[in-house]
């Protein structure tokens, strides 16, 4: 197939490494010219061009920008496309974009997908090549799309390893607000606080442990792009959010009255996640 895609960081490019492997053309574009610039120069994409080429040319047009700007995007091309051509997006929120074009005329050929990778590295130089090999891809709300738009887009996931659950866009921003928005929250929240008590870098990293560095990783996201992301799903994020608080907070107490047994069960009941990620 000849697919197009819109939006060449991380997302964007890593499909583009993987696609061209299994043999699809390439046409990408990205708003920043020197990210699409870069991409040529890296071999993610054959061709740099526009939307409204894209859009011509393309039977497949994978939309992976920020998703502030995902459903205008989407909207707009659904508006200029053939019924033959299938339009997928891959950000990490759903249920306003899902909502924003559920009742265009063309909502048959689109296929909203979250693919569940990444890394904390952002713009053409962090695609990887293979990034999607193992991991599970979540098509919301399947039912709004055509046989035909299914079927072309699981070709695709499936060529660059993904396997795929279905899923309602509202209950899938429930649930990543928990798997996922949480996590970077939660690591944002770290790197502010030992920052602010640790003032020498140079013992930070000196003392830096896996545990720690691991749970920080997330800090380094790019600010550009997870600002809409948390703003998109932010009254699922504040449920999750206040949860974790709580839990925060029942540790804040027991420690103030050094509760050994109270630390102790809090522990072994967090330990329990385990069981439920070994399935």
């Amino acid at each position: 197939m000849e697919i197009g895609i819109i939006g060449l960081g991380l997302i964007g490019g890593s499909f583009g490494l993987s696609l061209k492997k299994n043999g699809h053309s390439i046409m990408g574009y990205d708003h920043n010219k020197e990210h699409l610039q870069k991409a040529l120069e890296l071999g993610i994409i054959d061709k740099a061009s526009n939307v409204s080429r894209i859009i011509d040319s393309c039977t497949c047009i994978i939309i992976a920008i920020p998703v502030n700007a995902t459903k205008h995007v989407v909207y707009d091309v659904l508006n200029k496309i053939n019924p033959e051509q299938v339009v997928l997006d891959v950000g990490s929120t759903k249920a306003k974009i899902c909502s924003f074009v559920k009742d265009h005329r063309n909502r048959a050929s689109y296929v909203a997908a979250h693919p569940m990778a990444g890394t904390e590295y952002t713009g053409p130089e962090a695609a990887i090549d293979g990034l999607f090999k193992g991991k599970v891809n979540i098509i919301c709300d399947r039912e709004l799309a055509s046989i035909d738009a299914l079927s072309k887009a699981m070709t695709l996931f499936e060529s660059v390893g993904l396997s795929t659950i279905y899923m309602d866009s509202v209950e899938h921003d429930e649930h990543i607000a928990y798997v996922s928005h949480l996590s970077h929250i939660t690591s944002f929240t770290l790197s502010l606080t030992v920052q602010d008590i640790e003032q020498n870098a140079k013992n930070i990293y000196n003392m830096a442990g896996s545990g720690f560095r691991s749970t920080a990783r997330l800090a380094k996201s790019n600010a550009d792009m997870w600002t809409p992301i948390l703003i998109n799903n932010k009254e699922n994020l504040l449920v999750a959010a206040k949860a974790y608080q709580k839990h925060l907070e029942s540790f804040i107490k027991a420690l103030e009255n050094a509760d050994s047994s109270n630390i102790h069960d809090l522990i072994l009941e967090a330990n329990k996640i385990q069981d439920a990620l070994d399935k």
